[in-house]
């Protein structure tokens, strides 16, 4: 599996952008009284669920003192949890994007009273997508060398 693309996160979070601005510009009217708060919640927790999940699996797989064996198939799954969050939270942070910058021109009072909304779930977002690239990245394993002799870089293979 490879690790995720910076470049498809960006793409997936511009295409949602302007669909955000089309969707506002032709259905705001008829939205309702005001945008929920209720996604940036979510996406916030589980940022920070995935901050948490991050620092413990690195802990874990860099064997330090106190902590147990990570089982292989956990790390697998975190791995795909990450991967899905990650394009989740660019395609909600597009979204939110165009969301505030459609608002911020808008200049109605409802549009400026969902900006906060709007902006809370931006944040939350990107705080999204920032955990879960941690959280895939604490999943890797650390790299080892294969002797002594690569830590030394005076020695040749073939002198002893």
């Amino acid at each position: 599996m490879r690790p995720t693309s910076v470049s498809v996160l960006i793409v997936a979070a511009l295409a949602a952008a302007a669909l955000a601005w089309l969707l506002l510009a032709a259905f705001y009217g008829s939205i309702g009284p005001n945008l929920p708060w209720s996604p940036a919640i979510v996406l916030a927790v589980l940022a920070v669920a995935e901050t948490l999940l991050a620092q413990n699996t690195s802990a874990r797989i860099q064997r330090k003192p106190g902590t147990p064996p990570v089982d292989p198939l956990a790390v697998a799954r975190y791995v795909a949890l990450a991967k899905a969050s990650a394009l989740v939270g660019a395609l909600s942070s597009g979204f939110s994007a165009g969301l505030v910058a459609w608002l911020s021109v808008a200049g109605t009072e409802a549009a400026h009273d969902d900006l906060p909304a709007g902006i809370g779930g931006l944040v939350a977002a990107l705080m999204l997508v920032g955990a879960a690239l941690w959280l895939e990245r604490a999943c890797r394993i650390p790299e080892q060398p294969d002797s002594e002799d690569e830590d030394d870089p005076d020695r040749s293979p073939g002198r002893r």
